[in-house]
């Protein structure tokens, strides 16, 4: 199994910065996609920002220019740089990792406060 753990959520005030990691250990073979998703109140959840492991990067629209998502490939990390925070950015992030299964981690809280 692989197992997917978060760290780096928080309280921020609106304009502020917060950076996501993620480590992801177990039993991780071949080729796969690393991403963050998020979920807030009454949202379903959606994709925020995704690597692939060729480092070919997809990001929503509405954190296009402000979010960048990163990987390190020999230490099965992904970040995520979150930049000029807005409060709609306050969710429950998850980190992601696919290829034919999907791994998730439990999820971390971000807070963007005006």
């Amino acid at each position: 199994q692989v197992q997917l753990v978060e760290s780096g959520g928080g309280l921020v005030q609106a304009g502020g910065s917060l950076r996501l990691s993620c480590a992801a250990s177990g039993r991780i073979f071949g080729i796969y996609s690393m991403g963050w998703y998020r979920q807030a109140p009454g949202n379903q959840r959606e994709l925020v920002a995704a690597i692939t492991n060729g480092g070919s990067t997809n990001y929503a629209d509405s954190v296009k220019g402000r979010f960048t998502i990163s990987r390190d490939n020999a230490e099965n990390t992904v970040d995520l740089q979150m930049s000029s925070l807005k409060p709609e950015d306050t969710a429950v992030y998850y980190c992601s990792m696919w290829s034919r299964v999907s791994y998730w981690g439990q999820g971390i809280q971000v807070t963007v406060s005006s």
